[in-house]
Protein backbone atom coordinates (compact mmCIF):
# COMPACT_ATOMS: atom_id res chain seq x y z
CA UNK A 1 0.00 0.00 0.00
CA UNK A 2 1.09 3.53 -0.94
CA UNK A 3 1.41 4.32 3.47
CA UNK A 4 3.34 1.76 3.72
CA UNK A 5 2.30 -2.02 5.51
CA UNK A 6 2.92 -0.48 9.77
CA UNK A 7 1.29 3.46 8.96
CA UNK A 8 -1.21 2.08 6.56
CA UNK A 9 -2.52 -0.71 9.24
CA UNK A 10 -2.62 2.16 11.76
CA UNK A 11 -4.47 3.90 9.51
CA UNK A 12 -6.93 1.71 8.83
CA UNK A 13 -7.25 1.15 12.04
CA UNK A 14 -8.20 4.76 13.27
CA UNK A 15 -10.49 5.21 10.88
CA UNK A 16 -12.51 1.85 10.86
CA UNK A 17 -12.16 2.59 15.26
CA UNK A 18 -13.93 6.23 14.08
CA UNK A 19 -16.46 5.00 12.03
CA UNK A 20 -17.46 2.41 14.99
CA UNK A 21 -18.11 5.33 17.22
CA UNK A 22 -21.01 7.04 16.00
CA UNK A 23 -24.60 5.50 15.83
CA UNK A 24 -26.38 8.10 13.76
CA UNK A 25 -26.03 7.85 9.95
CA UNK A 26 -25.09 11.43 9.11
CA UNK A 27 -22.42 11.31 11.71
CA UNK A 28 -21.29 8.26 10.49
CA UNK A 29 -21.32 9.55 6.61
CA UNK A 30 -18.82 12.76 8.15
CA UNK A 31 -16.63 10.20 9.60
CA UNK A 32 -16.11 7.96 6.30
CA UNK A 33 -15.55 10.77 4.41
CA UNK A 34 -13.21 12.60 6.17
CA UNK A 35 -11.50 8.79 6.86
CA UNK A 36 -10.71 8.37 3.62
CA UNK A 37 -9.61 11.45 2.74
CA UNK A 38 -6.85 11.64 5.25
CA UNK A 39 -6.41 8.03 4.50
CA UNK A 40 -5.36 8.22 0.52
CA UNK A 41 -3.87 11.55 1.42
CA UNK A 42 -6.49 13.93 -1.34
CA UNK A 43 -7.84 17.15 -1.54
CA UNK A 44 -11.42 16.10 -1.61
CA UNK A 45 -13.88 13.35 -0.42
CA UNK A 46 -17.22 12.90 -0.92
CA UNK A 47 -19.97 10.45 -0.23
CA UNK A 48 -23.10 10.34 -1.70
CA UNK A 49 -26.85 7.64 -0.58
CA UNK A 50 -28.90 7.77 -3.36
CA UNK A 51 -32.58 8.73 -3.12
CA UNK A 52 -35.20 6.77 -5.02
CA UNK A 53 -35.70 9.83 -7.46
CA UNK A 54 -32.74 10.13 -9.43
CA UNK A 55 -31.29 12.07 -6.76
CA UNK A 56 -29.14 12.32 -3.72
CA UNK A 57 -31.04 12.18 0.01
CA UNK A 58 -27.93 12.76 1.72
CA UNK A 59 -24.47 13.93 -0.10
CA UNK A 60 -21.59 14.62 2.35
CA UNK A 61 -18.17 16.47 1.56
CA UNK A 62 -14.72 16.79 2.95
CA UNK A 63 -12.32 19.00 1.90
CA UNK A 64 -14.72 21.80 0.63
CA UNK A 65 -15.56 25.37 2.77
CA UNK A 66 -18.96 25.61 4.05
CA UNK A 67 -19.10 28.66 1.89
CA UNK A 68 -18.02 26.82 -1.41
CA UNK A 69 -20.43 24.45 -0.89
CA UNK A 70 -23.49 26.74 -0.22
CA UNK A 71 -22.01 28.68 -3.71
CA UNK A 72 -21.92 25.14 -5.82
CA UNK A 73 -25.88 25.12 -4.72
CA UNK A 74 -28.50 21.86 -4.80
CA UNK A 75 -27.28 18.48 -4.28
CA UNK A 76 -26.00 16.63 -7.43
CA UNK A 77 -28.16 14.21 -9.96
CA UNK A 78 -27.25 10.77 -10.20
CA UNK A 79 -25.42 11.61 -13.90
CA UNK A 80 -21.80 10.88 -15.12
CA UNK A 81 -19.71 9.21 -12.88
CA UNK A 82 -21.85 9.26 -9.96
CA UNK A 83 -23.83 7.18 -12.37
CA UNK A 84 -21.61 4.73 -12.90
CA UNK A 85 -20.71 4.05 -9.35
CA UNK A 86 -24.55 3.68 -8.41
CA UNK A 87 -25.53 2.12 -10.97
CA UNK A 88 -23.34 0.08 -12.72
CA UNK A 89 -21.66 -0.79 -9.35
CA UNK A 90 -17.79 -0.79 -10.66
CA UNK A 91 -14.65 1.12 -9.35
CA UNK A 92 -13.63 4.23 -11.11
CA UNK A 93 -9.72 5.04 -11.53
CA UNK A 94 -9.28 8.06 -13.93
CA UNK A 95 -6.39 10.05 -14.54
CA UNK A 96 -8.72 12.94 -15.36
CA UNK A 97 -12.14 12.97 -14.60
CA UNK A 98 -12.69 15.85 -16.86
CA UNK A 99 -11.90 13.42 -20.03
CA UNK A 100 -13.99 10.44 -19.13
CA UNK A 101 -17.17 11.11 -22.20
CA UNK A 102 -19.44 10.44 -19.31
CA UNK A 103 -17.97 14.34 -17.59
CA UNK A 104 -20.70 16.85 -17.72
CA UNK A 105 -19.00 19.51 -16.12
CA UNK A 106 -19.38 21.12 -12.59
CA UNK A 107 -21.38 23.86 -11.19
CA UNK A 108 -19.26 27.55 -11.70
CA UNK A 109 -18.55 27.45 -7.56
CA UNK A 110 -17.02 24.02 -7.89
CA UNK A 111 -13.81 22.92 -7.01
CA UNK A 112 -11.54 21.57 -10.38
CA UNK A 113 -11.12 17.67 -10.21
CA UNK A 114 -8.66 16.04 -11.67
CA UNK A 115 -7.35 12.62 -11.02
CA UNK A 116 -10.42 10.27 -9.72
CA UNK A 117 -11.37 7.23 -7.57
CA UNK A 118 -14.82 6.10 -6.87
CA UNK A 119 -16.50 3.00 -6.11
CA UNK A 120 -19.73 2.30 -4.61
CA UNK A 121 -20.75 1.09 -1.12
CA UNK A 122 -22.47 -2.32 -0.91
CA UNK A 123 -25.19 -3.74 2.01
CA UNK A 124 -24.77 -7.28 -0.20
CA UNK A 125 -26.70 -7.00 -2.95
CA UNK A 126 -27.89 -2.88 -2.64
CA UNK A 127 -25.69 -0.12 -3.57
CA UNK A 128 -26.41 2.18 -0.50
CA UNK A 129 -23.84 4.82 -1.26
CA UNK A 130 -21.32 6.00 -3.51
CA UNK A 131 -17.43 7.07 -2.38
CA UNK A 132 -14.77 9.17 -3.98
CA UNK A 133 -11.95 10.93 -3.66
CA UNK A 134 -10.19 13.28 -5.99
CA UNK A 135 -7.10 15.47 -6.60
CA UNK A 136 -4.50 13.02 -4.99
CA UNK A 137 -1.74 15.21 -3.09
CA UNK A 138 1.50 14.49 -4.46
CA UNK A 139 3.98 15.92 -6.71
CA UNK A 140 2.27 16.12 -10.27
CA UNK A 141 5.22 16.30 -12.60
CA UNK A 142 3.90 16.64 -16.56
CA UNK A 143 0.47 16.71 -14.95
CA UNK A 144 0.14 14.54 -11.84
CA UNK A 145 0.35 11.51 -10.09
CA UNK A 146 -3.41 10.28 -9.55
CA UNK A 147 -4.40 7.49 -7.49
CA UNK A 148 -2.45 3.64 -7.45
CA UNK A 149 -3.66 0.33 -7.76
CA UNK A 150 -3.16 0.07 -3.63
CA UNK A 151 -5.02 2.82 -3.22
CA UNK A 152 -7.68 1.33 -4.64
CA UNK A 153 -7.43 -1.40 -2.81
CA UNK A 154 -7.04 0.79 0.56
CA UNK A 155 -10.32 2.64 -0.62
CA UNK A 156 -11.86 -0.83 -0.77
CA UNK A 157 -11.29 -2.21 2.55
CA UNK A 158 -12.60 1.16 4.05
CA UNK A 159 -15.66 0.91 1.87
CA UNK A 160 -16.50 -2.55 3.35
CA UNK A 161 -16.57 -1.40 6.87
CA UNK A 162 -18.66 1.78 6.00
CA UNK A 163 -21.33 -0.51 4.74
CA UNK A 164 -21.03 -1.98 7.99
CA UNK A 165 -21.08 1.12 9.60
CA UNK A 166 -23.94 2.56 7.39
CA UNK A 167 -26.11 -0.06 7.85
CA UNK A 168 -25.71 -0.34 11.44
CA UNK A 169 -26.28 3.54 11.79
CA UNK A 170 -29.82 3.15 9.67
CA UNK A 171 -31.08 -0.09 12.25
CA UNK A 172 -30.38 2.42 14.84
CA UNK A 173 -32.09 5.23 13.47
CA UNK A 174 -35.14 3.36 12.82
CA UNK A 175 -35.12 1.51 16.45
CA UNK A 176 -35.54 5.03 17.24
CA UNK A 177 -38.00 6.03 14.83
CA UNK A 178 -40.12 2.74 16.53
CA UNK A 179 -39.61 3.64 20.32
CA UNK A 180 -41.08 7.46 19.36
CA UNK A 181 -43.98 5.60 17.29
CA UNK A 182 -44.18 3.17 20.33
CA UNK A 183 -44.26 6.56 22.97
CA UNK A 184 -47.20 7.74 20.97
CA UNK A 185 -49.56 5.24 21.19
CA UNK A 186 -48.38 4.91 25.10
CA UNK A 187 -49.18 8.24 25.41
CA UNK A 188 -52.66 7.91 23.46
CA UNK A 189 -53.17 5.61 25.90
CA UNK A 190 -52.44 7.02 28.84
CA UNK A 191 -54.33 10.09 27.56
CA UNK A 192 -57.84 7.94 26.70
CA UNK A 193 -57.50 6.05 30.45
CA UNK A 194 -57.08 9.42 31.84
CA UNK A 195 -59.00 11.87 30.85
CA UNK A 196 -61.77 9.75 29.07
CA UNK A 197 -64.01 9.07 31.88
CA UNK A 198 -63.83 12.33 33.21
CA UNK A 199 -64.90 14.25 29.73
CA UNK A 200 -67.98 11.31 29.42
CA UNK A 201 -69.17 12.64 32.68
CA UNK A 202 -68.54 16.16 31.78
CA UNK A 203 -70.92 15.97 28.64
CA UNK A 204 -73.56 13.73 30.55
CA UNK A 205 -73.25 17.12 33.29
CA UNK A 206 -73.61 19.68 30.30
CA UNK A 207 -76.77 17.73 29.24
CA UNK A 208 -78.28 17.56 32.17
CA UNK A 209 -77.61 21.31 32.53
CA UNK A 210 -79.00 22.11 29.37
CA UNK A 211 -82.47 20.47 29.69
CA UNK A 212 -82.59 22.07 33.92
CA UNK A 213 -82.15 25.73 32.53
CA UNK A 214 -85.71 26.76 31.80
CA UNK A 215 -87.80 24.58 34.31
CA UNK A 216 -85.38 24.56 37.14
CA UNK A 217 -82.96 27.36 36.85
CA UNK A 218 -81.44 26.76 40.40
CA UNK A 219 -80.66 23.12 39.70
CA UNK A 220 -79.17 24.32 36.67
CA UNK A 221 -76.44 26.55 38.07
CA UNK A 222 -75.11 23.53 40.40
CA UNK A 223 -74.87 21.06 37.24
CA UNK A 224 -73.03 24.04 35.77
CA UNK A 225 -70.87 23.81 39.04
CA UNK A 226 -70.30 20.46 38.88
CA UNK A 227 -69.15 20.74 34.78
CA UNK A 228 -66.39 23.71 35.87
CA UNK A 229 -65.34 20.89 38.28
CA UNK A 230 -65.30 17.74 36.48
CA UNK A 231 -63.48 20.20 33.28
CA UNK A 232 -60.79 21.49 36.04
CA UNK A 233 -60.14 17.69 37.29
CA UNK A 234 -60.01 16.32 33.21
CA UNK A 235 -57.50 19.28 32.67
CA UNK A 236 -55.22 18.63 35.80
CA UNK A 237 -55.16 14.92 34.99
CA UNK A 238 -54.47 15.39 31.72
CA UNK A 239 -51.24 18.01 32.31
CA UNK A 240 -50.48 14.88 34.62
CA UNK A 241 -50.52 12.85 31.84
CA UNK A 242 -48.02 14.41 29.74
CA UNK A 243 -45.53 16.18 32.28
CA UNK A 244 -44.69 12.16 33.35
CA UNK A 245 -44.39 11.67 30.05
CA UNK A 246 -40.76 12.39 29.78
CA UNK A 247 -39.16 11.38 26.77
CA UNK A 248 -37.57 8.00 27.23
CA UNK A 249 -34.56 9.34 25.11
CA UNK A 250 -34.11 12.28 27.01
CA UNK A 251 -32.70 10.38 29.64
CA UNK A 252 -30.92 7.42 27.69
CA UNK A 253 -29.31 10.16 25.23
CA UNK A 254 -29.79 14.06 26.61
CA UNK A 255 -31.35 17.02 24.61
CA UNK A 256 -28.66 17.26 22.00
CA UNK A 257 -28.63 13.69 20.67
CA UNK A 258 -32.49 13.89 20.87
CA UNK A 259 -32.80 16.80 19.26
CA UNK A 260 -30.70 15.66 16.48
CA UNK A 261 -32.16 12.13 16.16
CA UNK A 262 -35.83 13.79 16.15
CA UNK A 263 -34.71 16.34 13.28
CA UNK A 264 -32.92 13.86 10.91
CA UNK A 265 -36.33 11.88 11.40
CA UNK A 266 -37.89 14.84 10.30
CA UNK A 267 -35.52 15.50 7.49
CA UNK A 268 -36.16 12.02 5.80
CA UNK A 269 -40.03 12.34 6.21
CA UNK A 270 -41.11 16.09 5.11
CA UNK A 271 -39.43 17.77 1.57
CA UNK A 272 -37.99 20.68 3.15
CA UNK A 273 -34.64 20.51 4.66
CA UNK A 274 -34.53 20.40 8.01
CA UNK A 275 -31.14 20.63 9.72
CA UNK A 276 -30.11 20.69 13.30
CA UNK A 277 -26.64 21.83 15.26
CA UNK A 278 -26.00 22.05 18.87
CA UNK A 279 -22.59 23.39 20.22
CA UNK A 280 -21.46 23.10 23.89
CA UNK A 281 -24.38 22.64 25.47
CA UNK A 282 -24.15 21.21 28.63
CA UNK A 283 -26.80 18.87 30.80
CA UNK A 284 -29.45 21.31 32.11
CA UNK A 285 -31.79 20.82 34.80
CA UNK A 286 -34.03 17.81 33.46
CA UNK A 287 -37.32 20.38 33.27
CA UNK A 288 -35.49 22.99 31.22
CA UNK A 289 -34.53 20.17 28.79
CA UNK A 290 -38.25 18.91 28.13
CA UNK A 291 -39.21 22.03 27.80
CA UNK A 292 -36.59 22.60 24.77
CA UNK A 293 -37.92 19.38 23.46
CA UNK A 294 -41.38 20.25 23.48
CA UNK A 295 -40.92 23.62 22.30
CA UNK A 296 -38.42 22.69 19.58
CA UNK A 297 -41.06 19.85 18.67
CA UNK A 298 -43.89 22.40 18.53
CA UNK A 299 -42.25 24.62 16.28
CA UNK A 300 -40.61 21.98 13.95
CA UNK A 301 -44.74 21.10 13.24
CA UNK A 302 -45.76 24.45 13.04
CA UNK A 303 -43.17 25.26 10.20
CA UNK A 304 -43.25 21.92 8.56
CA UNK A 305 -47.28 21.74 8.76
CA UNK A 306 -48.07 25.21 7.88
CA UNK A 307 -45.95 27.54 6.88
CA UNK A 308 -45.23 25.76 3.73
CA UNK A 309 -41.17 25.98 4.16
CA UNK A 310 -38.41 24.59 2.48
CA UNK A 311 -35.56 25.18 4.50
CA UNK A 312 -36.40 24.62 8.57
CA UNK A 313 -32.31 25.23 10.88
CA UNK A 314 -32.50 24.31 14.34
CA UNK A 315 -29.97 25.48 16.60
CA UNK A 316 -28.88 24.69 20.27
CA UNK A 317 -25.98 26.81 21.98
CA UNK A 318 -24.82 27.26 25.07
CA UNK A 319 -25.31 30.71 26.79
CA UNK A 320 -23.67 31.41 30.19
CA UNK A 321 -24.56 28.28 32.69
CA UNK A 322 -27.75 27.72 30.53
CA UNK A 323 -28.73 27.39 26.56
CA UNK A 324 -30.82 28.75 23.94
CA UNK A 325 -32.89 27.41 21.08
CA UNK A 326 -33.45 28.88 17.76
CA UNK A 327 -36.11 27.43 15.67
CA UNK A 328 -35.35 29.58 11.79
CA UNK A 329 -37.52 28.54 8.79
CA UNK A 330 -38.18 30.52 5.52
CA UNK A 331 -42.02 29.86 4.98
CA UNK A 332 -45.22 32.31 4.79
CA UNK A 333 -44.61 33.87 8.36
CA UNK A 334 -47.53 35.71 10.25
CA UNK A 335 -48.67 38.97 11.74
CA UNK A 336 -46.99 39.21 15.36
CA UNK A 337 -49.17 42.20 16.05
CA UNK A 338 -52.43 39.58 15.77
CA UNK A 339 -51.32 37.40 18.77
CA UNK A 340 -54.19 36.03 19.73
CA UNK A 341 -54.86 34.70 16.56
CA UNK A 342 -50.80 33.79 16.32
CA UNK A 343 -51.48 32.39 19.24
CA UNK A 344 -54.62 29.79 18.43
CA UNK A 345 -53.03 28.74 15.75
CA UNK A 346 -49.50 27.81 16.12
CA UNK A 347 -49.62 27.32 20.06
CA UNK A 348 -47.52 30.21 20.42
CA UNK A 349 -49.16 30.55 24.15
CA UNK A 350 -48.15 26.69 24.88
CA UNK A 351 -44.91 27.61 24.06
CA UNK A 352 -44.52 30.40 25.94
CA UNK A 353 -45.93 28.87 28.90
CA UNK A 354 -43.28 25.79 28.68
CA UNK A 355 -40.28 28.45 28.10
CA UNK A 356 -41.67 30.11 31.75
CA UNK A 357 -42.49 27.40 33.30
CA UNK A 358 -39.36 26.30 33.07
CA UNK A 359 -38.02 29.68 34.31
CA UNK A 360 -37.12 30.66 30.77
CA UNK A 361 -37.86 33.18 27.78
CA UNK A 362 -39.42 32.95 24.45
CA UNK A 363 -39.41 35.78 21.58
CA UNK A 364 -41.16 35.35 18.48
CA UNK A 365 -39.98 37.53 14.96
CA UNK A 366 -41.86 36.77 12.20
CA UNK A 367 -43.14 38.75 8.90
CA UNK A 368 -45.75 37.86 6.18
CA UNK A 369 -43.85 35.99 3.25
CA UNK A 370 -40.40 36.18 5.06
CA UNK A 371 -40.28 33.61 7.76
CA UNK A 372 -40.56 33.04 11.27
CA UNK A 373 -37.45 32.83 14.04
CA UNK A 374 -38.56 30.89 17.29
CA UNK A 375 -36.09 31.86 20.16
CA UNK A 376 -36.24 30.34 23.83
CA UNK A 377 -33.66 30.32 26.22
CA UNK A 378 -33.34 28.89 29.58
CA UNK A 379 -30.90 29.74 32.80
CA UNK A 380 -29.33 26.59 33.26
CA UNK A 381 -28.83 25.13 36.43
Amino acid sequence: MSHGPRSGLAAVSSALLAMSRHLEVRDVLKTIVASARELLDAEYAALGVPDDHGGFAQFVVDGVSEEQWKAIGPLPRQHGILAAMLHEARTERLADVREDPRFEGWPKAHPDLVDFLGLPIRDGDEVIGALFLANKRCARPEGGCGFTEDDEELLGILAQHAAIALTNARLYERSRELTIAEERSRLAHELHDAVSQKLFSLRLTAQAAARLVDRDPSRAKGELQQVAVLAAEAADELRAAVVELRPAALDEDGLVATLRTQIQVLDRAHHARVTFAGHGVKALPASQEEALLRVAQEALHNALRHSGADHVDVTLDRRGAGAVLRVTDDGSGFDTRAVRHAGRHLGLVSMRDRASGAGGTLTVESVPGKGTVIEMEVPGG
